[in-house]
């Protein structure tokens, strides 16, 4: 039974109001107020949103470009394939190749141009591609251009270029783009049906001719068997270095087409002294590859190396790159990767037991009054540096020396003041809470609209220190905090 929130959008979205109808969309999407996840549903109030802005924009002779845009980047998120059949499927379709075609490499550019990569040419959607071929030929493809003049071939093949582009950039669609490159390799009948015999028999031969047939799946399982790997990629010692040549021979192939399992292989048999090929730089560079390509074990791999590796690194933060490594493999739930990241990164994620707790909570008080107090540019920096300093448990000399723009990493804080304070080493300090962020995200706002050289040396800045502090304990002692905003 539907919920009385969805029935009062509902009322309005009939109404015509706007809003109303991106609400519903929305619900359709996601399931909100326990709403069915019906995407066609979501495409068809999203419509009837688009006109109502147009006609309205026509009436008042508005502009309408920035909630145009809004409302395209919602339409990006719905599965296009899944509306195939609804009566708006051509608004979508239209309004996708819009996205896709635009000059910038937005979320919503992105994820258009991969629904029309799994619409147009994923395997698994044949049964609608076939339906789709006779839709375009009743309907004209679109009103863009570049689009309306090709045939279902010529479609096709745009699409394919940005499944290329896809599977070559970083973005969230990546790793699909990279499966359904591998899926579509060249196949023909008995490369199908040789890979099912071998699923089906488990027929060695069969797995052999998969492989010089040149399915990359064929050729890692044939490397893996062939070096006797076990799930935890470990080679059996006693394996015959003939049989490790051909392993290395097959994977290669699998791991030029951009297998991470491969690459992670090959670094193991390349470390095996058995192996006639013995080469340590080909096994770091190999494992390099397959943690570059996400390989949750070889991350850590990478990432301890590096650690190892340290005093002869001439990276400026010794451990930085070791600790971002070890970092993902922890992310991805490796569990030998918590202990080695406790050596490399120091902990405080509970700023309830720091030393500037009192003074952060004061300064979280005057930022957030700090027009009714007049505050100037300075005691607002050094507030934020207060607060910071108590969410990561900074020294006082860090305190006022850290560079606040160059803090923050993805994974961790870098504490640097080498360069007023030569002796006192760069501390790594993980990023744990949302707080946390929260904090760092505020100070490097504040601190990127600052002048230079506002803030003077260090003799100014321990001065304003004495000063700020000051004031912030006379003007909010006694006043009550709550300890989770510091």
């Amino acid at each position: 039974m539907a919920s009385r929130e969805f029935l009062k959008i509902l009322s309005s979205a009939r109404l015509g109001d706007v809003s109303a109808q991106q609400k519903l969309a929305s619900a359709y999407l996601t399931g909100a107020f326990k709403t069915p996840i019906q995407p066609a549903n979501a495409l068809i109030w999203l419509e009837k949103s688009y006109f109502s802005i147009t006609n309205q924009a026509l009436e008042s002779q508005n502009s309408t470009s920035a909630e145009i845009f809004d409302l395209l980047s919602q339409i990006a998120n719905i599965p296009l394939v899944e509306t195939f059949n609804s009566p708006a499927f051509g608004f979508g379709w239209d309004s996708f190749w819009k996205l896709a075609e635009a000059s910038d490499a937005s979320d919503s550019n992105l994820a258009a141009k991969w629904q029309l990569v799994n619409l147009l040419i994923n395997p698994a959607n044949q049964e609608v591609q076939a339906q789709l071929l006779e839709w375009l030929k009743r309907n004209s493809a679109t009103s863009l251009e570049k689009v309306s003049s090709l045939d279902f071939v010529g479609i096709q093949k745009i699409a394919k270029q940005y499944l290329q582009e896809l599977a070559e950039g970083d973005s969230s669609f990546a790793s699909n783009a990279k499966e359904l490159l591998i899926k579509l390799q060249p196949k023909n009948e008995a490369l199908s049906s040789l890979w099912k015999v071998w699923l089906d028999e488990r027929n060695e031969d069969a797995l052999t001719q998969a492989a010089e047939l040149g399915l990359t799946v064929a050729r890692l399982t044939l490397g893996l068997r062939l070096a006797q790997l076990d799930e935890r990629v470990e080679i059996a010692e006693t394996k015959s270095n003939a049989s490790l040549k051909k392993a290395a021979y097959w994977l290669e192939l699998a791991a030029k087409d951009g297998d991470r399992d491969a690459w992670y292989a090959l670094g193991e048999i390349y470390r095996r002294p058995q192996f006639s090929g013995y080469n340590a730089t080909e096994s770091d560079r190999c494992i390099d590859r397959a943690a570059d390509l996400g390989h949750a074990q070889a991350q850590l791999r990478k990432g301890a190396n590096l650690w190892r590796k340290r005093e002869k690194s001439e990276e400026k933060v010794r451990g930085l790159q070791a600790s971002y490594w070890v970092w993902q493999a922890h992310q991805q739930g490796v569990s030998e990767a918590k202990e080695l990241l406790s050596k490399i990164l120091e902990s405080c994620p509970d700023p309830k037991e720091n030393e500037w707790l009192e003074l952060a909570q004061f300064a979280e008080q005057a930022l957030n009054h700090h027009a009714e107090h007049k505050l100037d540019a300075d005691w607002l920096l050094l507030c934020h540096r207060l607060i910071i300093a108590n969410q990561f448990n900074f020294s006082k000399a860090e305190l006022l020396l850290c560079e606040v723009g160059q803090l923050q990493h993805e994974h961790c804080v870098v504490v640097d003041i080498r360069w007023e304070l030569p002796k006192i080493l760069p501390r790594l300090i993980q990023i744990e809470t949302i707080q946390q962020r929260r904090a760092l995200l505020a100070a490097g706002k504040a601190f990127a609209g600052s002048e230079i050289d506002l803030e003077g040396n260090l003799r100014q800045r321990r001065y304003r220190f004495d000063r700020v502090t000051e004031w912030l304990k006379t003007t909010f002692a006694g006043q009550i905090v709550d300890p989770e905003t510091a």
